[in-house]
């Protein structure tokens, strides 16, 4: 699966900086960030493309109060969208900016006009938030544009993964990526089960990742370590900025400082292999073997008190010693020689 360029799947993890709300409506602000973003080494930008009115309606009504026990209680859905939301007019301009910093530029679309609108914009995948894992109608029109599909889990069951996956699957797009998510904000470690990630993908049939709302970089590296194929952070210049995502968003030197760490894990996991490197194989020379520890005497019998199993590794393999015990010595042996098999007879 292909994002811009970006081979998703294979051994190079696809990391997805988000902006969300945290321009706090200055678009000087909002260009800061994605060039940040790009210094942090983000490969892709993440927009969120709704308005107050396509994603809620303004009352008051208790329905519509926030009281969850996160960072938003006290506002009004209404309020918070009002305070969050990227004006559509910067949309197309902050995509051309991330795509001439070489980053990909997508979107969460909330309701279907937000999806026309970036059609023309011509995104190259969409996402879908947790909380929209539900709206099989947004998840079909979307499916429908044949572009991959990335879905965060954040509030879901097992039967609404199935039933989004399906929905995909029925538009003719196979193209899926399931995200693990807490949707805590901030999420605590213990809240995660990163395990999640790889039975995800072996049940679903799809690529997995993390969407993470933790403080820190070690679940997105264990994330990694897992088999996650796409990690996704929120991203800020300066959580001192403010703004209703900016307790749990990352600054540019921590985004920084876990893309590397995310790119060592990478390399460390390699592939599946039994062959030695060059320096592990040269380093064979100090594993154990036989060695002659006492001057023996042609025609001497090698016995435990004049053979030994020690470091290093020229001698004989010590599996070998029961073999040499009570042979004679085939010639005069100096003491701290390896043992050969022409030594004994």
């Amino acid at each position: 699966m292909k994002i811009v360029n970006f081979e998703i799947g294979k051994a190079r993890t696809f990391i997805i900086a988000e902006l969300s709300g945290n321009h706090n409506q200055s678009f000087d602000l909002a260009v800061q960030t994605i060039k940040a973003m790009k210094k942090a080494g983000a490969d892709a930008v993440k927009l969120q493309t709704y308005t107050a009115d396509t994603i809620t309606i303004d009352s008051d009504k208790e329905y519509f109060k926030v009281k969850q026990g996160t960072v938003w209680d006290g506002s009004t859905l209404y309020g918070l969208y009002q305070k969050a939301y990227t004006p559509w007019e910067w949309q197309p301009k902050l995509k051309k900016i991330a795509e001439d910093l070489g980053m990909a530029c997508f979107s969460s679309p909330f309701d279907n006009t937000a999806i026309d609108f970036l059609e023309k914009m011509d995104v190259p995948a969409y996402k879908i938030a947790s909380f929209e894992i539900t709206d099989v109608g947004l998840i079909e029109y979307a499916a429908s544009k044949k572009k991959p599909i990335i879905i965060s889990t954040g509030v879901a069951e097992p039967a609404d993964i199935r039933e989004a996956v399906k929905t995909c699957r029925q538009a003719g797009n196979d193209q899926i990526i399931l995200l693990k998510c807490t949707s805590s904000y901030p999420a605590a470690p213990e809240e995660m089960n990163l395990r999640t990630i790889p039975d995800m993908a072996k049940r679903f049939k799809c690529l997995a990742g993390l969407s993470d709302h933790t403080m820190g970089a070690e679940s997105a590296i264990a994330a990694v370590a897992l088999g996650a194929k796409v990690i996704e952070k929120h991203f800020i210049l300066d959580r001192k900025l403010g703004g209703p995502d900016s307790s749990f968003s990352m600054e540019p030197a921590e985004f920084k400082q876990m893309v590397e760490s995310i790119r060592k894990t990478e390399r460390a996991l390699g592939c599946v292999t039994y062959e030695l490197s060059a320096k592990s194989k040269k380093n064979r020379e100090f594993s154990r073997s036989l060695f002659v520890v006492k001057d023996i005497k042609k025609g001497d019998l090698f016995s435990a008190d004049n053979i030994r199993s020690i470091r290093p590794g020229f001698g004989l393999p010590p599996k070998f010693l029961k073999d040499v015990i009570g042979k004679r010595a085939m010639h005069s042996i100096a003491r701290g020689e390896p043992l050969k098999r022409r030594d004994y007879s």
